[in-house]
């Protein structure tokens, strides 16, 4: 007998499904604060049970009983990615976990350095919640709208234990007939003839992906594609590729923010900014010398999963985000922890020759902003590629086709102007034209931006 044949186990989910989709609406500031201090304690306590955590702990002086909330989470040290890659797969579970209830998950490995993490069922079931909370936030219903996600459905992908391995198992409660999932390697024209078919009311994707079916759609395919929102994920969301995608369908683009290791980590609000699903998961923003930064401030993030077995995610670096909290909000109903703005993987930074840096949203707006200029949407899709300190290359694709007066000449030149005007004189812009960028193999869509600096 499978555990989701087991009636208790069916009773579980079932509560798991009412408790957790409305908690943040539910539960007031005090309420939430005492439910992460609750869910911190146990997260630790297992924690202590898993060799690398076991090990890390006592050479660092702490022990569960010294952990009384989640104000105490400075008590404990930094988690790395070497730290788990070095320690997989026996050192970052423990040694009674049941195999047979869990899942091994990678990242996509696109530094050709995958993490792997163990993950149980219920941690992934976590993560289809948090995408159920989502939709429910933009006015949607998961048992009736009728939505699109396509995302990596390859088995050991993150996408397909979170969503495709579940479907099954929510299934035996709901049906889910309204729910498609497409891979998102599969030929964009190919999607596009089956999203016209089904008609999403919500249609989600990695950024590259709703670039490449905007494209179609704004060049008559897809007329039957008109969803109520559509939903980013899965990588940067630049300003360029928003924009554009919400000029063709005259629909707004949302963001969601999550990564393997942590699963769900916020969504955008449908009145601005970002709610971190903050009964999921702890986030800290912290300055060089890893203190908290203030907020309305930058800072490089460090993720604690407030759930789950397999592999405890606490005080995990890995991530290294930059983005800046702001104070939260409550006029939508949430009463979560909040996000201004992500700014990109700080291993993106622009480094410049005087020592300062640019994070990646300082830079990926330019293209946004030169099609304004220029009241047109000619590029279909850019790079920004930094090889060395004072040598940065913006690699672009033109359509030809779309307003031919506006040449590609003059848009190269605005480009040039534009980011060295963002990033100055010490450093050599070359805007280079292409036919194509192409995707990563291991990710199937290609980073806004590329640094070829050695790793600092």
């Amino acid at each position: 007998m499978t555990p989701f044949s087991n009636l208790s186990f069916m009773v579980r989910l079932a509560k798991m499904y009412l408790s957790d989709v409305n908690r943040l609406w539910n539960l007031n500031e005090q309420q939430l604060k005492k439910y992460q201090d609750t869910q911190f304690r146990r997260i630790v306590n297992y924690a202590y049970t898993v060799p690398m955590y076991y090990e890390k702990y006592k050479k660092h002086g702490v022990h569960p009983r010294d952990i009384q909330g989640i104000d105490d989470i400075d008590k404990l040290p930094f988690i790395t990615k070497n730290d788990l890659r070095n320690n997989y797969p026996h050192g970052i579970i423990p040694k009674n976990l049941d195999s047979s209830n869990s899942y091994m998950v990678s990242t996509s490995g696109s530094t050709g350095k995958p993490v792997f993490v163990i993950i149980d069922r219920f941690s992934a079931l976590k993560s289809l919640l948090g995408f159920v909370r989502a939709l429910k936030a933009y006015g949607g219903n998961w048992r009736k709208s009728k939505v699109v996600l396509i995302i990596d459905t390859e088995p050991g992908s993150a996408e397909n234990a979170f969503f495709i391995e579940k479907i099954p198992v929510v299934s035996r409660l709901f049906k889910m007939e309204n729910i498609k999932y497409l891979h998102l390697g599969e030929k964009p024209k190919k999607i596009m003839r089956i999203l016209n078919d089904f008609q999403p009311d919500y249609l989600g994707s990695d950024p590259n992906m709703l670039r490449q079916l905007a494209y179609l759609k704004e060049n008559g395919q897809g007329k039957q594609v008109n969803p109520d929102y559509i939903l980013s994920s899965g990588s940067m969301l630049d300003g360029y590729t928003k924009q554009y995608v919400e000029q063709v369908y005259n629909r707004r683009v949302l963001d969601a923010y999550g990564t393997t290791e942590g699963g769900p980590l916020s969504f955008e609000c449908i009145e601005g900014d970002y709610h971190i699903h903050s009964d999921f998961v702890k986030i800290e923003f912290l300055n060089e010398e890893d203190q908290p930064v203030p907020l309305n401030t930058p800072g490089h993030t460090v993720i604690t999963k407030l759930y789950g077995a397999g592999t405890p995610i606490i005080r995990y670096r890995g991530i290294d985000d930059i983005a800046t909290p702001i104070k939260k909000k409550t006029s939508c109903g949430i009463t979560s922890d909040m996000i201004k703005k992500i700014e990109g993987r700080a291993s993106e930074l622009i480094y410049l020759p005087n020592g300062k840096t640019l994070s990646p949203l300082a830079v990926t707006g330019i293209p946004a902003k030169t099609m304004e200029y220029f009241n047109s949407y000619k590029i279909k899709h850019f790079q920004i590629v930094q090889h060395q300190l004072d040598d940065i290359e913006i690699k672009v694709v033109i359509d030809e086709k779309k307003d031919p007066e506006i040449t590609s000449e003059k848009i190269i030149a605005e480009l040039k102007k534009r980011f060295e005007a963002k990033i100055g004189p010490e450093v050599s812009i070359t805007v280079t034209r292409k036919d194509e960028i192409k995707n990563e193999t291991q990710t199937h869509f290609s980073k806004v931006i590329v640094s070829r600096l050695p790793k600092r």
